[in-house]
This record gives C-alpha cells, structure tokens and sequence, in this order.
C-alpha cells in the first residue's frame, strides 16, 4: 500500500472517531440534539408541533398522555413516554396541589387562630426553609413562629412590610431582617424565610418588586452544641405556628388567607389525615372575595366599618351597643300605675370637663314632671322637666330654656342638653329648640345626679310632679346611667338608689277603670286608651250619640245634632188669621239666655214675630215698617231697650235676625241686633238691659204674636227660632220617631202648626188680563203680558212701533203686533235681509253680475256686449293693428244702507245708487261701454273700430278719409309706374358699376 493510500485512511479514521451522533440531525419535529461521548440524547420540544407534542428517543412518536388526564383545578397537562408507555404529570396552579392538583391548598384566618405544625428534627441546626403566599389588610401581623428548643423564628408584619426575626439564648438582642416593600394590600405575595449554617435570609417573591429591595440575608454566628446540653440530642422537636403565636402567645394574629405554605420539602395543609397538623384553630378552607359589610351584619340601622380583613366594626344608632347592635339598653319605666319613682346617680370621677352633655330618650304622655336635676351639696345647679308638654331646662336656679316643640305624644324622643362654660342649648333630636348665655357651671365628683324626682315629694311637686313615662340611654358626657345594666361592657356612672323604677316601658292599663261609654269597646294604648264607638256614638269615649243616624226626625224635617241631644229642623207658615204657637220651659233649664235667633219670611210692614212678659219684664221682637225690631225690659227701675234694623225684611225672602248681649259676663249689658249673619254692621241699643232667665220656666213665650185675643199676628213662614242656644220645637216628643234626650228644652203648648213654607193663594182667582200670567211670589202676585200689553194687570195696551222694530222699513201697527213694509232691496219681517238680487241673474259668457238696490247689470268680458253679455264683438282682421285698451280705475262708493262701485273711471254720484260716468260709457254703475260703431260709419267696405268715446275707420286700398269716402284708385297707377322706373335705373346703376375697384380712404380720419 502506498504511503498516499495510508496517509488517505489514516485521516478517515480520524475523521469518523471525532465525528458527533448529533451531524446526522435525528432529532424531529423541532427536538434539540445534545451530545454525549460520542452518542446523542434529543430533547423534545415542549411546545406543540404541528398540533402536537412529541416523544421518544427522537422526538418522533405523538404523546397521547392528555388525551384522557385527570388534572383539576385548571392545572396544566404534560404528556411523557416512561418505557414506552404514555403517562402524564399534573403541573398545579399557585392553591393547589396533590397528583391531580385535587387538593387546595388556599385556607383563611377570619379571626384569631393558628395551626401547628410539629417536626422530630435530628439536631437543632438542621435547616429550616419556609415559604408561603398571603393576603391581608393588617399592618401588623404575625404569618408563622417557629421555636426550637431556645431558639425562637418569627414571620411577622409590622407597619404592612415583611419582618423576619430570630431570637436566641446566647443573643442579647434578636436579629432583624426588614423589606421596605409595603404588602398590605390585599392582594397575593410570596415571602421565603430561611435559616440554615450561619446564613439567616428572607425574600419576596412578588414580579413588581426588585430583586435587591426584596432580598436580604445576613451571616451569624453558629455556636457549637455543648456536650449535655439539649442541643445535642439525638432528636429535637420543632413546633411551627402558622397564622398566630399558639395558644399561650401574645401579638397580633393574622387575619387574611394564605397558601402554598411549604415547610422546607412538606407542604402545610389543613384538614384532617395523618399529615393534618397536630392542632388547628378558627381556619377556613378558600379564600373567598367576601366583603364584610355586604350581608349587613350590623343590626338596628348600625353602620357596618370595614376595620380588616374580613372583620368590620358597627357604628351603632341609640339606643343599641355591642358587636352588631344587637343590644338594647334597657328602658327604664316610671310612674307604673301612678307610683312616685326616681332613681340616684353619683358623679364618680375627678374631672368631668368644663362641658357637660346630658342626653336621654323620653317617652311620655304627660305635659308635667321633673325629668333630671344635677345638684352638689349646696344647691341644683342643672334642672330638666316637662313644662306644658315642653322640655325646660334651668342653670343655677336663674337662666331658663324652653323648647319650642312638645315631647308628650307617646313616642320616644332624644333629648340632649349641652352646657358649655357661657351658654346653654336644648336638642330634639338633632333640631336646635334654642341656646341661652349662661353663668359657668362645674359638675365635680361626688355631685348627684337625680332622675324621675326627688325624694323630697314637696321638692318635687314644683316641678310638676314625679315624673311617669319611660327613659332610655341616658348618658352624661361619654358615661351612661345605667338603671339595669347590659351585658356589654361600658362606662357608666354609679347607681346609688333606685325607688319603684320597673324594667322596661309597659303603659298603664287604661282600660281597668272601663272609660268607653254607651258601648264603647276600650283598647289599651300605651298610658292611654281608644273607645271603638258603636256606629251611633262619637268621641274620645263614645259620649257623643249621633242621634240623627237613627233618623229619629218626621220626613218633612231634617235633623240638627246638638251636644246632648238634636232638633228637628222644619218650617212653619202662620197666618193673620190662624193660631200663634206657644211654648214654656221645662223647668230644667240651667243655662244663662242671653240671646235669641229666628228666620223668618214675610211681607209685612208691620207685625208681631215673638212675644213674652212676667211681671215688668218683657220682651218683643217685632216688624215695623219693614224693619225688624226688639223691646225689651228688665224688672222694675230697669232701663228700656230698643233695637232696630238698619234694613228693610218685608220683602218675602228669607231673613235671619240675632240677638244677644254685648257683654253676657255681666249683669245687665247693651244689645245687639245683626241681620243676615253681617257680623261687621250690627246695630246695638243705647241702653243696658239684663238677661232672658225669665224665659226659663212659668212664662208663656208667644211665636208669631201678642198674645190671645190681640192683634199684629205674623203672616209669613217662620224657621228655627233658639233662646239661649235652646229650639222653640215645632214637634212634640210624641209627633217625633225618638223622643228628645236632651234635658234642657222648652214644650210647645199649643196646637200642631201648619208645617212647610206657603203664602195666600194670590193667583186664585187669575188676576192678570189679556192672556197676562200670574206668578206666585210669596203673598204677592206678578202679571208677564204679552208683547202689546203693559201694566200690573196687562190691562194698558202698548204702541208695538215704539221699538222701532223694522230695520229698514215702516212700521205699522195692527191687531197682532205691527207689521214692516221694506224699503227697496230689503225684505224679512223686520226688514233686516238684503234682497240678492243676482240670485237668478241671466249673465251670459262669463259676464259678472252687478248687485243694485232694485236691479242688477252685466259686466262683460271685452268679446261681448248687450245687456247679458250675448252679443260677440266682431274680431279684428289680421292686417290692423291691435292694442290694448287704457285700464280705467274703480271708485267705491254707498253709505250706511249700501256699497256699490263705479267703473270704467266712473265716479260717485250725488244721486243714491248711481254713477257719473266717463264719455264713452254709460250703465248704473259705468259698466256699459258705448259701441261707436252701432251707427256703421265707414263707407265703401271700411271696417269700423270701436274706440273709447270714438271709433277709427280701417279703409280698403282704394279709398281713404275718416270715413272711407275718398276714392284714391288713379293715383295709385301714377305711384307704380314712378316706383318702377326708379328702380329699373337703381339696377342698371350697379350692373355697371360690377368691375370698378373699391375706393376706400383708410386713413382720412386721421388727416388733417
């Protein structure tokens, strides 16, 4: 072999021992090729390819692992070969964790607790590594603590950064380790802390956070164990709290969730099992978004505060205290049955302030009673009561406030008065009834405070009495006065008595004493009582009997309720020559009568309306000369009364009339008379007289006269009619359904009267004439005549043309009235219709009809004529010229009676209707225009053109003049012949001119 050939194998051989597995590209499907002495090992790719993910030694074999994994809780799938069979892996999200990521790894703290976690370690320097994910809103926390034998580790949260702390026994101080991030947020964060040889290290794992701000570890000194010491055991025990610092530990718990916690290689999950941790206390599976004032945990219209995670705080409204207002504090009843109650308070503390408030929910009905008194051992200082239903309050027995709003309806009412160093002001609610200056009051310790009283019962009543009614929440500054505490603890004031003070706010039972009346059903109120009236009765306590709903009255009459009792209302009607009507009292009447009201109707000028006398006394009213008036006198030596009207009454309407004493308080007083309820024009006598008590018993009261046998009785109709407020009844208790209950009232003692309103019978026999008819107007009589007829009677007979009842035309008056003879143009009975007189008009061709008084004319269009437009005006030839007419202008012309206008340049005639027209025209009103042409002018075959006033004569060739008469035919021989021979010499002209050349001077203009 040649030394070529050798050279040539010896360099292949090289070549193939230092040639790679990886130069034949065996990895598929986007595999990395990694050498390895001489072999290759692909590693597949991890991100689909070609819609999969591939397997194998060269990544050439599809993973199917997935197709059918169990991961849950979104945890991520991927597929691998192991020995050439398809298995899968579960790669969890961050809460969860086990082979299919089925177990989460998320618990909360919703308040206080831990968890332990307890490890058998062989020395007490093995490593310790911890890591966790938290969220929370507290700044100051402990996360977990975590002791061996004297060595304590502690995770804690501190002003919402991340502290790790190591405590020992041969240290004088712990070791710190701060991050400055800020991670109370309430969002997720991961923190790592770790002690292992001499390295002590904490770091947070957030993507926001640097590495160098959020890492940080320190070297200590690692100190050997010492022979017999505990250190140096075989085992040593590990307890790791979580969330807290155990059972026995102070600081801060933790509050919020947490995952994911790792201790060194051993995940922490609570739960039960046989890797559950020894203990465990208050935590919760998941982590959820849960706001903590959503479900309204605070009750009675508490305000819910979040104060951290998950927890909240309760504002709460008075009178509710406790976690979630739940509690009540406890009302305080006084006066239960009417007992004398108050109750004692001692001011416990050094310094109360220079301002004092004193607040108290009140409920009462009552308007008087003393509420609170603060008093030392010299005098009250501070009072509060109840002063006509209204909150007062006094400063050292001289500056006063009173409330401007009553507290006594039955409801509780917050009541707050503040006392400041120079001025006092009173609160309902939060409503301001006022402030007042004031002299500087001090409450000291030792001071008492008084509520509901005194003991002093005399003290007391100046007061207005021991107070009854409830109070609640009562409150001094800050501190409560407490009559039965509440189970949350609060400050308070010391109770030093309590007299006949019950629990709670019960009312009286009212309706012990049976208060309803007449039937009545009582039903208990708070400290008062309502009657359910049965339906005839009214009033608080059903003593009022509506009477008139049991319809106790005769149908002619209506019911008139009264306080005890009713009336039964009605009208009478008495004759001159009937019966008066009688009464006297029933010798039960108590009242004063001081006054007196009838209604009344009448006609008469003069007669007696109601009369009484006993002895000198007496009274009368009377009509005298239309006008209403009352007589009087008291007993002997008693001056006269006499009182007029200042308006007429006969006059058959209606009329009321009151009489009364202008002052009834006293003995004897002046009178005054008021007509028709006009309260502002009364009309009062000169002269004092006394009371009617005459009237109450023993004395005959006459209505509608003098007395028997006398004269001047009433004619008319007479209405209610009271003395006193008492009714002169026109039914006796036996002509009515129910009797009376009233017990003051006076008896009639005369005959039934005649009941309704009715006059004399003035109509019988008909006293008007000439088909007059007679209206009936109460004792007088109204004739309506007809139209010819006048007077009381209808006997005068009228002139029917005094009117002037014809509008346009004379009148003339016959048997049935009178009768219109109409002017030209007008017509209807009082001639007050314009005659159309173009109703039927024969215009022909478009022609307008003018209206006239007693005709009408056409108006033509310009192609016709005649009287109705039929007449065609002959059209122009077509050789002669046309032009229009001039427009000549319209006058408008009439008076009161008519309008009209004139044409064609017409104008207004002196003449009624007629028009002064132009030459040329003519017509009533211009609208005719004279044809010229009627009259055929023009000669020889001339046609005749109508002009305005003229014509003109259009003539044949042969003839002219204005009228066509001049025959012209030889002088138009002489005109051809002389045009033709000029002509024949124009055209020889230019033949022979046809070859000269132009002669033209451009530039002469320009010569000079």
């Amino acid at each position: 072999m040649s030394s070529a050939a050798i050279s040539f194998w010896m360099i292949l051989l090289l070549y193939a021992g230092v040639s790679s597995g990886c130069d034949t590209n065996p990895c598929m499907n986007g595999g990395v090729c990694v050498n390895q002495d001489g072999q290759y090992k692909c590693q597949c790719s991890q991100e689909s390819y070609n819609g999969h993910l591939y397997g194998g030694p060269n990544c050439m074999v599809v993973l199917l692992g997935c197709e059918r994994h169990w991961c849950q809780n979104g945890a991520t799938c991927h597929p691998y070969l192991d020995k050439g069979r398809h298995r899968y892996s579960c790669m969890c999200p961050e809460g969860f964790t086990g082979t299919k990521c089925q177990t989460s790894t998320t618990f909360s703290f919703e308040e206080s607790g831990f968890i332990q976690v307890q490890t058998i370690l062989a020395n007490a320097f093995e490593p310790l590594n911890v890591t966790l994910s938290f969220r929370t809103l507290q700044e100051v926390a402990t996360l977990l603590q975590c002791q061996v034998e004297d060595q304590l580790l502690t995770l804690e949260l501190v002003d919402g950064k991340l502290r790790h702390s190591l405590q020992r026994a041969q240290d004088t101080e712990s070791i710190l380790l701060e991050l400055p991030a800020m991670v109370s947020d309430g969002r997720w964060h991961t923190a790592k802390a770790s002690l292992h040889d001499s390295m002590f290290g904490l770091s947070l794992r957030d993507p926001s956070c640097p590495g160098d701000l959020c890492d940080m570890e320190v070297q200590i000194d690692q100190a050997e164990p010492e022979l017999g010491s505990g250190l140096s055991g075989l085992t040593v025990i590990q307890n790791l709290y979580i969330g807290g610092r155990g059972e026995q530990g102070a600081g801060s718990s933790f509050l919020g969730c947490m995952r994911d916690v790792w201790l060194d290689s051993r995940i922490v999950v609570p739960g039960l099992g046989p890797r559950a941790p020894i203990k465990q206390s208050n935590v919760k599976q998941g982590c959820g978004d849960w706001d903590s004032c959503k479900e309204n945990p605070c009750q009675n219209r508490g305000r819910c505060v979040k104060t951290g995670w998950r927890s909240f705080s309760c504002e709460c409204h008075r009178p509710y205290e406790g976690k979630n207002c739940l509690e009540e504090y406890v009302a305080a009843r006084f006066g239960h049955e009417d007992m004398e109650s108050h109750a004692l308070f001692r001011v416990d503390e050094d310094d109360p302030g220079d301002s004092t408030t004193v607040s108290m929910f009140v409920r009462t009905r009552r308007s008087q009673g003393l509420l609170l008194v603060l008093s030392n051992s010299t005098s009250q200082y501070l009072r509060v009561w109840l002063d006509d239903g209204k909150v007062k309050v006094q400063i050292n027995n001289f500056e006063s406030l009173l409330g401007r709003e009553a507290v006594n309806d039955g409801h509780f009412h917050l009541i707050t008065v503040l006392v400041e160093p120079e001025s006092l002001s009173l609160f309902m609610s939060t409503k301001s009834q006022g402030s007042v200056p004031i002299r500087r009051v001090l409450v000291q310790a030792g001071d008492a405070i008084h509520v509901g009283g005194l003991a002093d019962r005399r003290a007391s009543l100046a007061f207005g009495g021991y107070f009854k009614g409830c109070i609640q929440d009562l409150r001094m500054n800050s501190r409560r006065l407490q009559f039965y505490p509440v189970s949350v603890p609060v400050s308070s004031y010391r109770l030093q008595s309590l007299l006949e003070v019950t629990r709670g706010c019960t009312g009286d039972d009212s309706c012990s004493i049976n208060p309803c009346l007449n039937g009545g059903v009582c039903y208990s109120m708070w400290d008062d009582f309502t009657c359910s009236c049965p339906p005839n009765t009214a009033g608080q306590r059903c003593e009022e009997v509506k009477w008139c709903e049991l319809s106790p009255c005769p149908a002619a009459a209506v019911c008139q309720a009264h306080t005890q009792g009713f009336e039964c209302v009605v009208n009478v009607s008495l004759r001159s020559d009937s019966h008066m009507i009688t009464y006297r009292g029933n010798g039960k009447i108590k009242r004063y009568l001081s006054s007196i009201s009838i209604h009344f109707r009448t006609r008469q000028q003069n007669a007696t309306l109601l009369h009484a006398e006993r002895d000198a006394q007496f009274i009368t009213i009377s009509i005298q000369d239309g006008h209403v008036v009352l007589e009087m006198q008291g007993e002997e030596q008693s001056p006269y009364v006499y009182i007029h009207s200042l308006d007429l009454v006969s006059d058959g309407q209606w009329h009321r009339a009151d009489f009364s004493m202008d002052n009834p308080v006293l003995q004897s007083s002046r009178w005054r008379l008021v007509l028709d309820e006009n309260w502002e024009k009364p009309s009062i006598s000169f002269t004092a007289s006394e009371d009617l008590d005459f009237l109450r018993e023993d004395v005959d009261i006459f209505l509608g006269g003098l007395g028997p046998n006398l004269e001047g009785n009433f004619a008319g109709c007479l209405g209610l009619v009271e003395i006193g407020g008492l009714a002169l009844p026109y039914y006796s208790d036996m002509e009515m359904n129910l009797p009376r209950p009233q017990e003051e009232h006076f008896l009639r003692t005369s005959a039934t009267p005649y009941f309704g309103c009715w006059g004399s019978n003035v109509c019988e026999p008909d006293p008007c004439q000439n088909g007059g008819v007679c209206e009936d107007l109460f004792d007088l009589f109204k004739c309506h005549c007809p139209s010819d007829w006048d007077g009381q009677l209808c006997e005068v007979t009228l002139d029917t043309c005094a009117s002037n009842p014809c509008v346009h035309g004379a009148c003339r008056g016959v048997s049935a009235g009178y009768e219109c003879s109409c002017d030209v143009g007008y017509t209807g009975r009082h001639c007050e219709m314009v005659v159309d007189v173009c109703a039927n008009n024969k215009c022909s061709n478009g022609g307008i009809c003018l209206r006239g008084l007693k005709r009408y004319a056409c108006l033509c269009p310009r192609n016709t004529t005649g009287p109705f437009c039929r007449e065609r005006v002959p059209e122009l030839p077509w050789y002669i010229d046309r032009f229009p007419y001039p427009k000549l202008p319209v006058s408008f012309c009439g008076n009161e009676r008519w309008n009209y206008s004139c044409f064609n340049g017409g104008n207004c005639s002196s003449v009624e209707d007629t028009c002064e027209c132009l030459p040329g025209f003519a017509g009533q009103w211009c609208e005719l225009e004279l044809d010229e042409c009627a009259s055929d002018p023009c000669l020889n075959g001339g046609f005749c053109r109508n002009l305005i006033n003229r014509f003109q004569c259009v003539c044949e060739m042969s003839f002219a003049g204005d009228h066509c008469q001049i025959d012209v035919s030889d002088f138009y021989v002489y005109v051809f012949l002389l045009l033709w021979q000029n002509i024949f010499q124009l055209l020889s002209y230019l033949i022979l001119r046809l070859d000269d050349d132009p002669e033209v001077e451009w530039n002469a203009a320009n010569d000079d």
